[in-house]
């Protein structure tokens, strides 16, 4: 359309310049109005999450930074608000990169025709991904549904991840009048909780790219087997930074890839596969976050026993592993992976507590709350998604301390109570000699926790359930 001379580029989950294609598309065309607009009004019951929120202000804060202060912020309806500046601009064209949440993809399609009534090009482009949910298929065209032959024969038989795209060399930026600032946003908390948050974190594209490669300097060679013990540097802790977009999926393979390719960098990249196939489910299953993907869980005799799920929230189950995790998440915002699956298996399994509610505590306290990745992950955990955990796996929350935490360094730190108490005991404080206790400081019942419930009853309890399930089934 005559007199239309700039694109609007819609930053969304993917605030960073390098490698980001609908930033550069956007920026090859001329001026561009760069836009972040916090969208609550069609999320569907689903808006981020305290911890999602905080780490978001920061990342904006970064991403405008990086701009010069360049970025145009906004809150509302994202179909109304770029409308709007349609209307008060010479628009002619509005790039962003694809998400994947099943409310974004039907708010994305309106939003493109309507743009497109308007006589503005409405482009969007992979920026997430290291391959398209559709793009990996079987044979017969039906979805994948257990994950290594959809990693290995599906995604690496595709079309390798592309070359990550370099950061445009200057962004002729156009500023909107009708622009927020960044705190009228409202996403740091009235109650500064966040506060605890600060000490484990650098937020931004910058850091995300120092994090990546001080984890492929230290970590990465210890990575296969390092991995399952929490109080090791073996692990990336890239997942916030990926979610956000301040790096993406591409970046990050090319540059394990530059490394070599043992069995550590090979592992590795299958983790960015798991990624891969939970965003793979959420496309093909939209009701992953809220529905058993195994139809028979419907029939699950769950609990419901509030004191325990708060007792389990607040890092208060008398399992030292376990509350080290959950205090792990309330104080830092992350959890370690292994340890991940050992609190939610005693939610689901010992406490025989519903798998949304583990998943919608995660979803608030998280700062890498992903819905593809939570919701899939819980399913596995509890058994009801596809390619799950068996009913029968059920984590022992005791011998896993032991095995993982041997030297109870990760557990000591989030449990301080139990600090001086020997290893021989640390993860079964009960069994400990009164004297023992006496000497570590430690009371049960009031410094520290009894056990909320047996672990040997509960798995048995647990078993029952799941047998009776599959018998009802049946």
């Amino acid at each position: 359309m005559l007199g239309r001379a700039i694109t609007i580029h819609w930053f969304r989950q993917d605030l960073r310049l390098s490698d980001n294609p609908a930033l550069t598309k956007s920026v090859s065309e001329g001026k561009v109005i760069p836009v972040y607009i916090l969208d609550d009004e069609n999320v569907r019951n689903r808006a981020m999450g305290g911890a999602s929120r905080w780490w978001l202000h920061h990342s904006l804060d970064a991403l405008n930074k990086a701009m010069g202060g360049n970025l145009n912020l906004y809150r509302g309806n994202a179909e109304t608000i770029l409308k709007d500046i349609a209307n008060r601009h010479s628009i002619k064209a509005v790039y962003w990169n694809r998400c994947y949440e099943p409310w974004r993809i039907l708010r994305d399609a309106r939003i493109k025709e309507a743009l497109k009534k308007e006589g503005i090009e409405a482009q969007s482009f992979n920026g997430s991904l290291l391959w398209e949910p559709w793009e990996i298929k079987k044979d017969d065209g039906t979805p994948y549904r257990v994950f290594t032959p959809f990693y290995r024969k599906g995604c690496l038989n595709a079309s390798a991840p592309r070359k990550p795209l370099i950061k445009p060399k200057q962004l002729d930026a156009v500023r909107d009048e009708s622009a927020l600032a960044l705190d009228d946003l409202n996403l740091l908390p009235s109650i500064r909780w966040d506060k605890q948050l600060e000490p484990y974190w650098k937020i931004g594209e910058e850091p995300a790219h120092d994090r990546l490669y001080q984890f492929l300097e230290e970590g990465i060679t210890h990575y296969k087997q390092g991995r399952d013990f929490p109080d090791k540097p073996y692990v990336s802790r890239l997942s916030p930074h990926l979610h956000f977009g301040e790096i993406s999926p591409h970046q990050v393979w090319h540059a394990a890839r530059t490394y070599g390719d043992d069995p550590n960098i090979d592992h590795f990249c299958s983790e960015l596969g798991w990624r891969e196939f939970s965003y793979h489910l959420l496309y093909r299953f939209p009701e992953l976050p809220n529905n058993n993907l195994q139809a028979k869980f419907d029939q699950f005799p769950w609990r419901s026993d509030k004191e325990a799920l708060k007792c389990w929230q607040r890092g208060q189950t008398g399992y030292p592993i376990v509350d080290a995790g959950m205090r792990e998440l309330w104080q830092t915002g992350y959890m370690h992976n292994r340890i991940r699956m050992i609190v939610g298996s005693f939610l689901v399994k010992n406490l025989l507590i519903d798998w949304r509610q583990g998943e919608r505590w995660f979803w608030d306290c998280l700062v890498d709350a992903d819905l593809a990745n939570n919701s899939a992950s819980w399913q596995w955990v509890a058994g009801c998604g596809v390619d799950a955990a068996p009913y029968f796996r059920i984590f022992n929350p005791i011998t896993q301390g032991q095995k993982f935490d041997p030297e109870g360094k990760y557990t000591r730190r989030f449990v301080p109570e139990l600090s001086n108490l020997p290893d021989k005991y640390l993860f079964c404080p009960w069994e400990a000699p009164k004297l023992v206790l006496e000497q570590a400081g430690v009371i049960l019942g009031k410094t520290y926790s009894e056990p909320i419930v047996d672990v040997s009853c509960s798995r048995a309890r647990a078993l029952e359930s799941f047998s009776r399930l599959k018998e009802n089934v049946e």
